[in-house]
């Protein structure tokens, strides 16, 4: 039955699908589906604007309109159900997906590099371990392990030409998409390796564009979620592959 009660509208022209708002709403009824904050079923949202003041584009507000009840039942059945949803595995290869298997090694360094100049190819990597997708890094890798934790946006690598020397050196590194990736997934992967991790420290790095804001929240829901103090920094790159601002965030 529909009655008159607030509840949560969005701007489809000022929506640019960055999803911030999504693991800011715990009732689930935010999705990002076609490139835009959804709302997945008047029933799951309450009205209260949690994820007001997420939003970079204004694009949420809450306004009063004739919408079904809101019906709590129902929201503790959808998470309960998202919770038991079976996880998306990849396909199985022989020997299992070169992509996920989980390798450490030493960084490309070479003894003369302090004392010759740099040119193309002879800038050492210094990547130390396989995978670094979120999606694919599992929370008991090994590399992770009381590590520096370096979360990037997979457009800054790119973007900032010394992204290995000024960022990666010394430092466990996972890469995604807070735009097109799975919000709620990476939260309970976050919340899960700051629980068994021990990591030290937390850099999250991300494009200076509105759809790469919900990376930190997301890392920050993660922490947040596993009741644990890890310092976390925030580095904004331009387009232009500059440091705009790198400053603490408040867990």
């Amino acid at each position: 039955m529909k009655i008159k009660r607030k509840i949560i509208q969005i701007d489809e022209d000022q929506c640019d699908g960055c999803g911030v708002c999504v693991p800011s709403c715990a009732e689930g009824a935010l999705q990002i589906i076609d490139g835009k904050a959804r709302l997945v079923a008047e029933k799951y949202c309450d009205g209260l604007g949690a994820c007001l003041g997420e939003c970079p584009n204004d694009a949420l507000k809450v306004i009063e309109r004739d919408a079904e009840d809101f019906d709590e039942k129902a929201v503790e059945e959808y998470l309960h159900s998202k919770e038991k949803a079976p996880q998306k595995k990849p396909l199985p290869m022989a020997g299992g997906c070169p992509s996920a298997r989980i390798q450490s090694f030493a960084p490309a360094v070479s003894c003369q590099e302090a004392n010759r100049p740099v040119s193309h190819g002879d800038t050492p990597s210094a990547l130390t371990h396989w995978p670094i997708q979120i999606h694919l890094v599992p929370p008991t890798a090994p590399f992770l392990k009381g590590a520096d934790l370096l979360v990037a946006a997979d457009c800054t690598p790119i973007a900032y030409p010394n992204f290995h020397r000024d960022f990666l050196k010394g430092k466990a590194v996972m890469v995604g998409c807070p735009k097109f990736d799975d919000a709620d997934e990476y939260v309970e992967k976050f919340a899960a390796i700051f629980q068994a991790a021990g990591i030290k420290s937390i850099t999250v790095v991300t494009m200076e564009v509105p759809c790469c804001q919900g990376l930190p929240m997301i890392v920050r829901k993660g922490l947040e979620l596993s009741r644990k103090k890890i310092p976390l920094e925030h580095v904004i790159i331009s387009t232009r592959g500059e440091v705009l601002r790198a400053q603490p965030v408040m867990a």
